[in-house]
């Protein structure tokens, strides 16, 4: 019984003051920007203002994503042109590795004759003082 003398000792309901707090409430909405539609679409005879509105708002949306995807897109060519001048640097670099080695390959090859014929020379040398020598000691000379 508690119950229902609270129901009808409660004031009567402010319709007036409700809506003036839902409204007071509810967040700024800010009009779509009037800017021109994507040549892509047109709106459709008879379409209401609601939805006319609301596809332009969404078509707006994803014509800005379009757009920061072509942007992207764009970074990714730029990216693309930097890896290939990086590449070719790479390729120039590894054809003057590959002079640098074959020049130290030809001067050990010149250095490597050099030292066969200095051997060479100095065994001729040795043999020639042992000649000179048991010359000597047998008194020929």
């Amino acid at each position: 019984m508690a119950s229902i003398e609270r129901l009808h000792r409660t004031p009567p309901l402010d319709l007036a003051k409700l809506e003036e707090d839902v409204v007071g409430s509810l967040p700024v909405v800010r009009a779509a920007p009037s800017g021109l539609m994507p040549d892509y679409v047109e709106h459709e005879e008879g379409v209401t203002r609601v939805g006319a509105l609301t596809a332009e708002a969404v078509v707006r949306d994803y014509e800005a994503a379009a757009r920061e995807i072509e942007a992207m897109g764009a970074e990714l060519i730029s990216a693309a042109k930097k890896c290939e001048a990086m590449t070719a640097e790479v390729h120039n670099a590894i054809a003057f590795m590959r002079d640098t080695a074959a020049s130290y390959r030809e001067e050990a090859k010149k250095i490597f004759k050099r030292i066969e014929e200095c051997a060479i020379f100095t065994e001729q040398v040795r043999k020639t003082c042992e000649t000179v020598k048991l010359k000597m000691i047998e008194g020929k000379v």
